[in-house]
């Protein structure tokens, strides 16, 4: 090594254009290749405002940073090779210069997968849901095959590896048994389909809300209150839920009114279906069809005739707006019509003892 230093300076001693020549060519190739690199991205980039292509947008932030380490290493490659080193250097450089050219390819492909995943992912028939956990397998896949790529080159058998990982395998899960646990919960969710990122699910232990991502660990709930609820993979793969998106998203909901006994109970349903229909045609959340209904039902109550008001929302969540909505429609025409609420009303019988002559307690004697 001594040896080829010295050699390297007795050349720039002796002939200083052996250094400015190289020196000369990594400058201009730089140049030309930063050149490139602006017209091309700058093409790009206008091309992608003239036919607004997500992929195409995806494509120009993923190569925008790579680029500029590609435009280097393609002229400090340049730049050894019209130099007079020693091959030893020069090939050891190459050598170097490779790897880190696949090493930025391979975080570029990471991220150019991650975001295709992210935007595209739910268009691909079959394909898992779009959530973290899916786009990390994909990014995980790629820098893999990067990885395999690497050690290819450098002629690096993957064979011990393999064996070394397998022995190491059992003390690492034995070791990881809660975050594995969370980790293949989160992969049986998003493979079974049956809880997807946009859905309203509700679990046996009380909590509710609309699935906003699910990650190597945990599944990130929504609540209504806008709280994050943050619910273990594992946990959610053994609970019981209840989706109320599938299979789909529209669900039924009812609105019970109660008025006295003497109204007619065929005009009040006739007064109350009106009311329904006009109310689906104008909240937008309130579905047409299934068309709405009323039913006489339970019908007698302890109080007066009771109806059941039924109808289909567009989700689960619009239930409690619209059922406030629909009552105070209810009641303002009620009103109008002069029908009343009947309040309730309890008869009380008040018993006596019983006794006609109740026995009277004996006279004191008189003291002496």
């Amino acid at each position: 090594m001594r040896s080829g230093f010295d050699t390297i300076r007795r050349r720039l001693i002796e002939d200083p254009m052996e250094v400015l020549l190289p020196v000369i060519v990594f400058a201009v190739t730089f140049l030309l290749g930063w050149i490139v690199r602006r017209l091309f991205l700058r093409a790009l980039k206008a091309w992608n405002t003239r036919t607004n292509s997500r992929a195409g947008h995806i494509f120009y932030n993923a190569l925008h940073a790579p680029t500029r380490i590609w435009v280097l290493i393609l002229a400090i490659h340049v730049g050894l090779q019209m130099s007079d080193l020693p091959p030893r250097f020069t090939h050891e450089g190459a050598n170097i210069l490779l790897s880190l050219w696949i090493l930025s390819i391979t975080v570029m492909c990471t991220r150019f997968a991650g975001d295709l995943v992210r935007f595209y992912g739910a268009q691909v028939p079959g394909a898992l849901p779009v959530t973290t956990l899916s786009q990390n397998l994909v990014q995980i896949a790629v820098v893999i095959l990067g990885v395999l790529i690497l050690l290819n080159h450098f002629n690096v058998s993957i064979t011990p590896i393999l064996t070394a990982l397998g022995v190491g395998g059992l003390a690492v899960a034995l070791a990881l048994q809660d975050t594995l646990s969370n980790l293949f919960g989160g992969f049986y969710v998003a493979i079974a389909r049956q809880i997807q990122v946009g859905d309203y699910i509700k679990l046996n232990t009380g909590e509710e809300g609309y699935v906003a991502d699910i990650g190597w660990r945990s599944t990130l709930m929504r609540a209504l209150s806008n709280n994050m609820i943050i619910v273990p993979n594992a946990k959610l793969a053994q609970a019981i839920v209840t989706n109320y998106s599938l299979p789909e998203k529209r669900t039924g909901t009812s609105v019970q009114v109660t008025v006295g006994y003497d109204c007619d109970p065929d005009a009040v349903e006739a007064l109350l279906t009106e009311v329904l229909q006009q109310s689906a045609a104008e909240i937008p959340e309130m579905l047409k069809e299934p068309a709405p209904g009323v039913g006489f039902d339970p019908g007698f109550s302890d109080y007066g005739y009771s109806f059941n008001l039924g109808f289909q929302v567009a989700e689960f969540s619009d239930q409690g707006r619209i059922r406030n909505e629909v009552r105070r429609r209810v009641a303002r025409r009620l009103r109008a019509e002069n029908i009343g609420f009947s309040y309730p009303a309890r008869t009380v019988f008040l018993r006596g003892s019983g006794r006609k002559n109740p026995a009277k307690p004996a006279p004191e004697e008189p003291h002496q």
